[in-house]
């Protein structure tokens, strides 16, 4: 195939066909409907154009986040503060759609939303909240989450950062691994282990704090552009006042990630849809030995699994967010709905892979971009293994985490 007749293959493949096979759509607000469609304009539009070229750089695209402002999706079920009212299912759809587009950018907002607002609107005082949720929600200062470390992934709740009381402060040191955003971020929410009582605590750490490094992690090929880092904690002085005050233990961090399990299996679904969307065109359009090969029934067969994966997802997601809406969901039910969309939506990519042959591992195609982002999402916030056990625990009453 020449390169001019591969172009035209590829022009508009990964425009969204809008797959919603079970009607969706019909069962949300219809607020939820607008954002749908706002943030699926936006994407489009601002994102798609540039994502190929700075997922391949390793960069992130700075010039979006005025865009973002003025999009006004900083919400996640928060109230209050400047912050964009909206449901966990209007969330979901902000990550789906983003998911659809661009994984880098759905964790970029999802880090930022998701885990460093949310943590100082769960665990900050009121007095806390009004310091730094107006500015974070108008994307004038951006959030970072560190709770992860070198040695402690999976088993984080034995983390050994340490925070040490001196008089009216709190040093930190220690440290930390993988954190989006943090090489660039304004303010980072650090997890560390209280000497004194041994409970794991949160502090805000400050953009210049003497004794905080952040350096960026190279080499990745999965979500290329968010800016995870390398920290380290040297004797950083925080003061009291800094300590969010709602933490006192490692379920108070449970807090937290519970609510952004959902994101990450709506934007697993938005990542799912865009491979399902781009493997339906091309098969519709490729053709080979005289006839497309979506007549074929070895490509129809694929492409009717991927639709009932994505489906299903599409339910687990929106039943997950009206539970959350509802004050009813469990920490297992997150975990299934994460397990269950990120699992499937790495298959989903996998599959559109193969449907798209020898062009399914170049950019201009997006899939390949889409499955290697899928790598992260099915490790991070916990990986399918964990969720597994957690859902496992719940479901027969004996542990199996060892």
């Amino acid at each position: 195939m020449t390169d001019q007749t591969t172009e035209a293959l590829a022009e508009g493949i990964a425009r969204s066909r809008d797959t919603d096979y079970l009607d969706m759509e019909a069962l949300l607000s219809d607020e939820e409907k607008d954002l749908l469609v706002k943030v699926r304009k936006f994407g489009d539009k601002e994102l798609l154009p540039i994502v190929n070229d700075y997922w391949e750089r390793g960069e992130f695209p700075f010039e979006i986040v005025p865009k973002l402002r003025e999009l006004k999706i900083v919400g996640d079920t928060m109230t209050g503060y400047g912050i964009t009212p909206m449901t966990a299912v209007g969330q979901g759809l902000v990550s789906y759609e983003l998911g659809r587009i661009d994984g880098s950018i759905a964790t970029f907002l999802g880090v930022h939303v998701g885990l460093a607002m949310q943590s100082i609107y769960i665990l900050g005082s009121e007095e806390q909240r009004q310091r730094w949720l107006p500015a974070m929600a108008n994307l004038d200062r951006i959030g970072a989450f560190a709770l992860t470390e070198p040695d402690h992934g999976s088993d984080s709740v034995a983390l050994e950062a340490t925070a040490t009381r001196d008089g009216s402060d709190w040093i930190l040191n220690g440290l930390k691994r993988w954190p989006g955003n943090a090489t660039w971020c304004d303010i980072i929410v650090v997890f560390a282990r209280d000497t004194g009582d041994g409970k794991v605590k949160a502090f805000v750490v400050e953009k210049g704090d003497p004794g905080y490094s952040a350096t960026k992690i190279g080499g990745k090929v999965s979500l290329r552009m968010v800016q995870n880092a390398d920290i380290v904690l040297d004797d950083v002085r925080v003061p009291d006042d800094r300590r969010l005050v709602n933490c006192n233990g490692f379920p108070d961090v449970s807090k937290v990630l519970m609510g952004t399990r959902n994101a990450v299996a709506w934007s697993s679904t938005g990542h799912a849809v865009a491979a399902y969307e781009i493997a339906l065109t091309y098969a519709q359009r490729r053709t080979q030995f005289g006839k497309p090969i979506a007549a074929t029934q070895s490509v129809q067969s694929k492409l009717v699994e991927m639709l009932a994966d994505v489906t299903s997802m599409q339910l687990y997601c929106i039943r997950l967010g009206r539970l959350l809406d509802e004050g009813a969901v469990t920490d297992t039910m997150a975990a299934l709905a994460k397990y269950h969309c990120s699992v499937k939506a790495r298959h989903v990519c996998r599959m559109a892979r193969d449907v798209l042959g020898g062009n399914g591992i170049t950019l201009d195609f997006h899939v390949m971009r889409h499955l290697c982002d899928m790598e992260a999402l099915v490790t991070y916030e916990g990986t399918a293994e964990i969720q597994s056990l957690l859902v496992g625990r719940e479901v027969t009453g004996k542990s199996a985490f060892v």
